[in-house]
C-alpha cells in the first residue's frame, strides 16, 4: 500500500489509474479541475484535490498543501492536458497549452521530490508522447505569440515533456525513477473543447483505438515494479535508447534554464 498522485485524474485514462490504484490497495489524491467528476471519484481510498493546473499559483499551493497532509508520497502519475483549437493565454501570462501540459509537470515533478524520496522505491510517470519526433520547443518563442495551432502547441508540449524527464534525471538528485510513456491513441480524453467536425473525425478513429484498460497496464506495472534506471521511455511497448533524438540531453539543460526563467 502506497501514496499515489493522479494529476488529470477527473477523466480518461487519469481516473481509470486512480481507481484501478484504489483498488489494488493504495491511498490515492486524484488532481483536477472538474469539481463534479472529482467527487463522483472520491471515496475511501480515493481523495479529490481541485486545482486548476494551468495556474502556476494554484499548482505551487497544492504541492505545499500535498507535502503538508503526505509525509510520503509513492507515487506521481501525470495526465494533465488539454487540447485548445485557439489561443489561450491564462492570467499569469502563460500559454496555457504550454502552462497545463508541460509546466504543472514540470513543478510537480521537482516540487514534490521531498515526498517521493521518503519512499522505498518512489517512480514518477509522464503520459505523453515520447517515440514521436514531430514538432519541437520553440526556443525564441515558447508561448506561441505568432504561429500558433491546437497541433503545434500540442507537439511543442509533448516534446518538452520529454527534455522534462531528461532534465529532471540529470538536475534533481532525487531517488525517483523517471517514465516517460506514450501509449499510444486510446479511447480517452475530453473532446469537448474541440469543433465537431473534428469531434466527429476522432469519433469515427476511435473505433480502432485501443481500451483504456490496454493502455494504463504498463504503468501499473511501472508503480508496481519502478525501473532500475533513472530515467526510462517507452513508446507504446517499445522501449526507447536515451540517445533518442527528442532526449538530447542539452536541449533538456536549456529547457530547464527556460522554464526557470518563466516561472519567476
Amino acid at each position: 500500500m502506497g501514496v499515489v498522485v493522479v494529476s488529470g485524474g477527473t477523466n480518461g485514462m487519469g481516473r481509470a489509474l486512480a481507481r484501478g490504484r484504489a483498488e489494488r490497495g493504495d491511498r490515492v489524491l486524484v488532481l483536477g479541475r472538474n469539481r463534479e467528476r472529482g467527487e463522483a471519484l472520491a471515496g475511501s481510498a480515493i481523495d479529490f484535490l481541485p486545482v486548476d493546473l494551468s495556474s502556476m499559483a494554484e499548482t505551487r499551493q497544492v504541492i505545499e498543501h500535498i507535502l503538508t497532509e503526505y509525509q510520503v508520497v509513492d507515487a506521481l502519475a501525470l495526465f494533465a492536458n488539454a487540447q485548445a483549437p485557439r489561443r489561450i493565454v491564462t492570467g499569469e501570462g502563460l500559454e496555457r497549452t504550454f502552462a497545463l501540459y508541460y509546466l504543472s509537470r514540470y513543478l510537480l515533478s521537482f516540487g514534490l521530490r521531498p515526498a517521493l524520496d521518503r519512499a522505498a522505491a518512489p517512480v514518477i510517470v509522464n503520459v505523453a508522447g515520447v517515440g514521436v519526433t514531430k514538432g519541437g520547443v520553440r526556443w525564441t518563442d515558447p508561448q506561441l505569440a505568432s504561429g500558433y495551432s491546437m497541433i503545434t502547441a500540442q507537439l511543442q508540449a509533448g516534446r518538452a515533456n520529454d527534455l522534462l524527464g531528461v532534465g529532471f534525471a540529470q538536475r534533481s538528485g532525487s531517488r525517483a525513477r523517471y517514465v516517460l510513456y506514450h501509449p499510444g491513441f486510446t479511447k480517452s480524453g475530453d473532446r469537448s473543447p474541440l469543433p465537431l467536425v473534428l469531434r466527429g473525425l476522432l469519433a469515427a478513429a476511435s473505433v480502432a483505438a485501443q481500451p483504456i484498460a490496454d493502455a494504463i497496464a504498463p504503468i501499473h506495472r511501472f508503480l508496481d515494479t519502478p525501473p532500475a534506471a533513472p530515467l526510462t521511455a517507452v513508446d507504446r511497448d517499445k522501449r526507447l535508447p536515451l540517445s533518442f533524438p527528442t532526449l538530447d540531453a542539452g536541449n533538456a539543460e536549456r529547457l530547464m534554464d527556460l522554464t526557470e526563467t518563466l516561472l519567476t
